[in-house]
């Protein structure tokens, strides 16, 4: 069943497993916006204003991730991708509803309940959830459905860090966690119409970590450990730089992410089009890929609030030229993988999460000798290692 949705916007129809597929992600963002920025530093300040134990939080979180995600994989076989991908939804809300409960006293407990909640969601979460986007796209409009899901993210992103400041100062982080949890849940309703995938993950535990080193599928595997890598100086380190810089104002901090978000959107509707068309996807990253790359570096040097609103403008706007083309590359390629690609997305999964590991294993050193800015340098050259993803790798087999 195919849904006639932007006929100007898209070549043709596209399919309504799409339409499950961005309804409920649209939704999870709103819940997921409303922290974004804020849940890094929710996490700082529970931990005394220690980056480093942020830091050991989310290395816990990758590492566990990696080391349970082929079993998470294998045991798909007999749950079901549908069925996992509604069940996450109930484990997102268990984690950030495990916050709403923190205190002085528990801190130590709710840690190890959100870690756990965190990584079973991851499983049961981006496994399908890749499937299923790969499998529910086509690739005349890949790029243009990438495009208004990113393009959605940012319409969102102009409102939710706003509320969230504002919620925050006025009523504090429990009242924001309760919010949130129910906005999450309702991502349930459109998963009820999403179809079913039928895919068997045909690898060992043992295997998929020789399929992850695999000569012929190293450069990309080392392109998404840079991902991972600038992902997570961009989700974490940047939130907390920025709010130790504007001196822990949470609607300030809420009002320019906001402002920053909004200059971005049509750009970002209007590159998904050009990704589909005749412009290669491999220049695209590569054009992008440098741009974003000097955006990390002139984000060292910001020490106003006027400066994070034109650099943190200029470093999304040129996101938008590597991000669009490398998710719509990495999509094309999981869907010419066949009936290999839960297999390919595991892989793709653990070299995101192990460039994680690597980044934040980097930081905290760095952070303690120097100071937080100097550690975008690693997304820098993260950005720059971007390049080495190719649309022709050597097929996954038995």
């Amino acid at each position: 069943m195919n849904f006639k949705l932007g006929k100007r916007y898209f070549d043709g129809n596209v399919r309504s497993g799409f339409v499950a597929l961005y309804s409920s992600k649209s939704i999870i963002r709103i819940a997921g916006g409303l922290f974004g920025i804020f849940l890094p530093i929710f996490l700082y300040e529970i931990f005394g204003n220690d980056f480093s134990k942020v830091a050991w939080y989310y290395i816990a979180s990758d590492f566990f991730y990696i080391a349970l995600i082929p079993l998470g994989a294998i045991l798909l076989n007999h749950f079901g991708f549908r069925r996992a991908l509604r069940a996450s939804v109930f484990l997102g809300a268990f984690f950030y509803g495990s916050f709403y409960f923190t205190t002085e006293n528990n801190v130590l407990l709710i840690v190890v309940l959100s870690l756990i909640f965190l990584v079973l969601w991851r499983i049961m979460h981006w496994i399908p959830y890749h499937v299923d986007f790969a499998k529910f796209t086509d690739k005349k409009n890949r790029g243009r459905e990438v495009g208004l899901l990113e393009a959605t993210t940012n319409v969102i992103g102009v409102i939710t860090p706003f509320v969230a400041g504002l919620v925050i100062s006025r009523a504090g982080f429990d009242t924001l966690f309760l919010i949130a949890v129910a906005i999450y849940l309702a991502s349930y309703i459109p998963l009820l119409t999403i179809p079913k995938t039928r895919e068997n993950f045909s690898w060992g535990y043992f295997q998929t970590w020789g399929q992850l080193f695999c000569r012929q599928r190293r450069a990309n595997v080392l392109a998404y450990v840079a991902d991972g890598a600038e992902n997570v100086v961009g989700v974490i380190v940047w939130p907390i730089f920025i709010f130790e810089l504007l001196k822990g104002n949470y609607v300030e901090v809420g009002f320019i992410s906001a402002l920053i978000t909004g200059t971005t959107i049509i750009l970002q509707i209007l590159m998904g089009k050009y990704v589909d068309g005749k412009f290669s996807k491999k220049k695209f990253i590569h054009f992008g890929s440098t741009l974003y790359s000097i955006g990390w570096i002139l984000k060292i040097f910001v020490v106003t609030s006027f400066q994070i609103f034109i650099i943190d403008a200029y470093h999304k706007l040129m996101k938008i030229f590597l991000r669009i083309p490398f998710d719509a590359l990495s999509y094309e390629i999981a869907a010419d993988e066949g009936h290999f690609v839960d297999e390919y997305t595991v892989i793709h999964e653990m070299a995101l999460s192990s460039g994680k590991v690597i980044a934040m294993l980097l930081i905290i050193p760095i952070s303690l000798l120097t100071s937080l800015s100097s550690t975008f340098l690693i997304a820098a050259l993260a950005s720059i290692i971007l390049n080495f993803l190719r649309a022709k790798e050597v097929a996954i087999s038995n």
